[in-house]
């Protein structure tokens, strides 16, 4: 049973005359009908990539996609076609040419993950041939970029983020959701090793990869100090499950302690119990010993602390001197003096623009003291009025003993005199009106 039967694939899979055209062989000569080559080679390009993301995998191989697209009992003509074109695309790539682009050591790892077709396979075109091996495989450029991210996100987000370095044992439970199987791992290490984000080396025999940590551009080689933190982590981690195992025996000797004694079984229960507490000394020596290690590793996860703390120190100082490169107290003296001086003379315009505005208010003032002067002058000059005039009502007054006495004679002047010599007289600043006499003989009548 093919696996198309156990995908998704696309909806025209089930339409025979579509299918009968995508079936049949590539033209030898794309330039007869471009428009049909270039639809039939994109329809299968995507359908590849779609079935081994589907099921997981980075490599293909022109056996298994004949297997997986074969459909009523016929197989895809053109699919050799695909794979030259999408080698010559860059898509894919030979397994053996993936492995010796990255690091030839990884050819050495005997992980049975290629391996390896001769050398002469690695340096062969695979464009100048019409023919593409059913068992060569080659890697889903594409899909072993997706699965070599997604491996580092679970690394990083694992309990192993704060360790460098893994064995390849440990690495394989972390990724086994990630990586169906180990060719896929190795696979997806390849491209990290490609973009600089993990190494790979034996240790004692043992494969051992580093990761590159948070804040690092690419990773470093395994050092000694590395290696050395490994085996540390190595011991803790195992001297952690001696002492587990051997609480698990204690806790068993007290139990069948316990049942020997409900037997009554008194001296075989007292081995037992003598039983128990040897294994307990040897728990709390391995514990001991645990603790020591635990205290080597936390001071060596201090010291890479200050040493990160010390070269940001150099990486501030660095900058500092850079910055105050041109920068001296003597400019800066001389700056704050520059400063100062412009701030007085600033002070020194604003006073001058602020004397000039009262200059012009006291020209103002001049000037209306002199209109005033004028109105002062174009008033008629009244006789002045006695001050006992402008007394108050009521108060005996002095005005008719002013004025010359009434005649008790006949006058010897006439009316038109009077009334002209009346008209001349006025009143000033005492509030009462000039009075017209219209008629002398009306205000001097003889007395009778």
């Amino acid at each position: 049973m093919s696996d198309s039967a156990e995908m998704t694939l696309t909806p025209e899979w089930d339409d025979d005359e579509r299918m009968n055209v995508m079936f049949s062989e590539f033209k030898e000569n794309r330039d007869v009908n471009t428009t049909d080559w270039d639809s039939k080679m994109d329809f299968w390009t995507a359908l590849i990539l779609k079935s081994c993301r589907d099921r997981g995998a980075v490599c293909v191989s022109l056996q298994e996609l004949n297997q997986t697209f074969r459909r009523k009992e016929k197989t895809p003509l053109g699919l050799a076609t695909v794979l030259q074109s999408m080698a010559r695309c860059g898509k894919i790539q030979r397994e053996s040419e993936f492995a010796a682009n990255v690091d030839c050591g990884w050819l050495s790892w005997g992980v049975g993950l290629l391996l390896v077709k001769p050398l002469k396979w690695t340096f062969s075109t695979l464009l100048g041939s019409s023919r593409v091996p059913l068992e060569e495989s080659f890697v889903v450029i594409e899909l072993v970029k997706e699965k070599a991210a997604e491996l580092l996100r679970v690394y990083r987000g694992s309990e192993f983020a704060s360790s460098s370095i893994l064995s390849f044992p440990e690495l394989c439970s972390l990724s086994s959701d990630v990586c169906a199987d180990e060719s896929t791992l190795c696979m997806a290490l390849l491209q990290l090793q490609r973009d600089k984000q993990v190494t790979v080396s034996l240790h004692e025999g043992e494969k051992i990869v580093k990761f590159c940590q948070p804040g690092q551009d690419r990773v470093s080689p395994v050092s000694d100090v590395d290696v050395g933190i490994y085996q540390l982590q190595r011991s803790e981690k195992l001297l952690g499950e001696r002492v587990e195992k051997l609480g698990l025996e204690a806790d068993k000797c007290k139990e069948e302690a316990r049942l020997l004694l409900r037997e009554g079984k008194k001296s075989q229960a007292l081995r037992c119990l003598r039983g128990r507490k040897r294994v307990e000394r040897r728990a709390d020596n391995l514990f001991a010993k645990l603790e020591s290690i635990r205290g080597i590793l936390d001071r060596i996860a201090q010291s890479q602390t200050d040493k990160m703390v010390m070269q940001a120190y150099q990486a501030g100082v660095a900058a500092l001197r850079l910055s105050l490169k041109d920068v001296t107290v003597e400019r800066a003296e001389n700056l704050v003096d520059q400063i100062q001086e412009l701030c007085d003379t600033q002070d020194e315009v604003n006073q001058t623009l602020s004397s000039g505005v009262t200059g012009a208010d006291e020209d103002v003032d001049e000037l209306e003291d002199e209109l005033k002067s004028l109105l002062d002058e174009s008033k008629p000059d009244f006789p002045e009025v006695p001050a006992s005039v402008l007394r108050p009502s009521g108060e005996p007054s002095d005005l008719l003993s002013s004025l010359p006495a009434v005649p008790f004679g006949r006058l010897d002047i006439t009316a038109e005199q009077l009334e002209a010599e009346l008209n001349q007289l006025t009143l000033t600043d005492s509030g009462f009106e000039q009075k017209k006499v219209t008629s002398p003989a009306r205000r001097l009548e003889p007395a009778q």
